[in-house]
């Protein structure tokens, strides 16, 4: 379904963990970022993009490599792809891919397009790095911690920012890569408010912000909790970590591993706990 619409984007949001997928119209291309997750969430994402796209080329941007991120790729077969280095060099492409088919057995789902890992064209190697075209610009930035391979993107004059698995108005953070990396990108995410006109920020999961407040909010949101979580795990207070567990939305045995994970992250990168030998 349409969660954001103005002028320029339309923001899809899947029935299934409010993900999200971003469709740019700009005056050069239009953009599509992380289509997914059903396939008839797809095809409507498809159907928009045939109404809108004209002769303009066609972008494909991933904001990162989970694999209910890249689900749709190949929907979009003409496509030029973007992401980061990271993604372009992702150590688990055939994992993801089985998670891919692992999900859509368990569903009996048929896709009409096969499944793979992106091949990334024009690929994001450093901050800053910027793709002009015509009167846009995406300006690119690194946003590791979720995972290794994360990355924003501005779209400039829209006043457009896609952030990937970041700055929920309901998900607290999951780490899967770094806590301290995801400490540096939410310290970047401050700079980009900055140094940018930021009118609209879409995140991988969850309701599309209109105003540089809200975005603040949400920086701030996952700030307070990752401090409070870092010093609970500092001095083992089980009764804080317990606590900070709850205020995890829509509670499930998913944001139970993901809250452990987190713990075990910060275990590993604050006290030098080294992960259980398998």
């Amino acid at each position: 379904m349409i969660q954001f619409q103005n002028q320029y984007i339309t923001v899809f949001q899947s029935g299934l963990y409010q993900t999200t997928c971003t469709v740019v119209e700009a005056k050069e291309f239009v953009l599509v970022v992380d289509p997914n997750w059903l396939p008839a969430e797809v095809e409507e994402i498809k159907q928009h993009v045939a109404r809108i796209q004209g002769k303009k080329p066609l972008l494909l941007l991933f904001t990162h490599g989970d694999f209910d991120h890249i689900i749709g790729y190949r929907a979009f077969p003409s496509a030029k792809v973007i992401g980061s280095k990271g993604l372009a060099g992702h150590p688990d492409k055939r994992k993801t891919l089985e998670q891919i088919h692992e999900f859509d057995n368990d569903y009996y789902i048929e896709r009409p397009y096969p499944i793979d890992f992106p091949e990334v064209e024009f690929v994001v190697d450093e901050d800053g790095k910027k793709l002009v075209l015509g009167e846009t610009t995406m300006t690119f930035y690194l946003a590791p911690g979720h995972t290794h391979d994360g990355i924003f993107t501005v779209i400039e004059p829209l006043g457009v920012w896609v952030a990937g698995d970041y700055l929920s108005d309901f998900e607290l953070p999951f780490i899967s890569h770094s806590v301290k990396e995801y400490q540096n990108t939410l310290r970047k995410a401050s700079t980009i408010l900055d140094s940018h006109n930021i009118k609209v920020m879409v995140p991988g999961h969850g309701q599309t912000a209109s105003s540089q407040e809200e975005v603040l909010k949400r920086i701030q949101l996952a700030e307070n909790y990752l401090d409070q979580l870092i010093a609970a795990v500092q001095n083992e207070n089980l009764g804080i970590m317990d606590e900070l567990e709850k205020q995890m939305a829509y509670p499930s045995k998913f944001t139970k591993l993901s809250h452990q994970e987190n713990i075990s992250i910060i275990r590993r990168e604050y006290k030098g706990d080294r992960p259980p030998a398998r």
